[in-house]
């Protein structure tokens, strides 16, 4: 899918309501968009849901 206009986009819950430094993640038919908060005209990154699973189990297990 390369329109992500139509796609429903979500914040972490760590992210606060200040903004800052954050990542909106979508997800679609078998891929995982990810893209800037604070530029959402930029193209979205586009992973599997296998390849976004293993990313967030990484970045929890800090």
């Amino acid at each position: 899918m390369n329109n992500t206009e139509s796609l429903a986009w979500f914040k972490s819950s760590y992210s606060g309501a200040e903004g800052g430094d954050c990542i909106e993640v979508a997800t679609g038919v078998g891929t995982v968009h990810v893209r800037d908060s604070k530029d959402v005209t930029r193209p979205a990154l586009r992973l599997s849901h296998e390849a976004w699973a293993g990313f967030v189990g990484l970045a929890s297990a800090e």
